[in-house]
């Protein structure tokens, strides 16, 4: 990995031309046939889901998706999804679980959306039944950071069997501008918010919380075909391996993978 600052991985993984789920879905799958609606309320433009193949195998796919520019901005919701948004795509999990077919998710958000709309709808139980029903999904899962990993916006599609990471993606608990207004009250200590909070993929791997680095040059770009080739190479490599266990050991392996997350030690001198 290269000697980038973490607030420069930062900006890069929120590079307006870095790929988004369409285009790794164009880029990696086959045959996508996208879901829309979550049978309570309403479609969410913020989550893409569907089914797809990817080397003949079938699989749902599941990301958040922005916009290239204003209007689809504005139609995506900026990549943060409602409750609406969440339930579409565990509704999508559940039919694959059903017909035994691997889920793959792409995480690139800021968070989840945070308004009044989406609060009465019951925002904060969206996102904590997808956390319970994804921890116990009878089908291998697989989840990419490829870009933001932002909050519960990003863990609600987030809990899987193996967690990759693109090199230059950034996953935390808050933003590094969101963490400088309350720390300093100043956002422009965002640089030295985002060291403070090890949200890269190095740092990440190094705690075991994700399982790959995905690398990159000195960016991914929408036009980058090798970075996306490596990616697929990837997601092909650990879905042979999660195929191979019975439902048993992948429900206990994803298991103590989480409880394992956030384990220390104390010392006495």
């Amino acid at each position: 990995m290269s000697d980038k600052t973490a607030f420069d991985r930062v900006q890069l993984a929120r590079h307006p031309d870095r790929p988004y789920t369409l285009d790794l879905i164009g880029k990696i799958f086959d045959d996508f046939v996208e879901l829309h609606g979550d049978r309570r309320f309403s479609d969410d433009a913020a989550i893409v889901a569907g089914f797809a193949s990817i080397e003949k195998m079938q699989v749902a796919v599941v990301g958040h998706q922005k916009g290239r520019d204003m209007q689809s901005r504005k139609a995506r919701n900026f990549g943060m999804p409602k409750p609406e948004g969440y339930r579409k795509a565990l509704r999508v999990m559940k039919i694959a679980e059903k017909f035994s077919r691997p889920v793959i998710t792409f995480v690139d958000t800021p968070g989840a959306y945070p308004g009044i709309d989406a609060e009465e709808r019951g925002q904060a139980e969206a996102i904590a039944y997808n956390l319970r029903e994804m921890a116990r999904l009878r089908t291998p899962v697989i989840v990419v950071v490829i870009g933001e990993g932002g909050s519960g916006g990003a863990l609600a599609i987030g809990v899987g069997d193996r967690i990759l990471m693109m090199e230059n993606a950034i996953y935390s608990v808050i933003s590094p501008e969101g963490c400088a207004a309350i720390l300093w009250k100043d956002a422009s200590f965002a640089p030295k918010a985002a060291q403070a909070l090890r949200l890269t993929a190095k740092d990440l791997f190094e705690f075991g919380v994700v399982d790959e680095v995905v690398p990159e040059d000195d960016g991914w770009f929408v036009s980058d075909e090798t970075t996306s080739s490596l990616l697929k190479r990837s997601i092909l490599k650990h879905l042979s391996d999660l195929c191979l266990l019975s439902t048993e050991e992948l429900l206990r392996l994803r298991y103590e993978k989480f409880r394992k997350m956030g384990l220390f030690f104390e010392a006495s001198f």
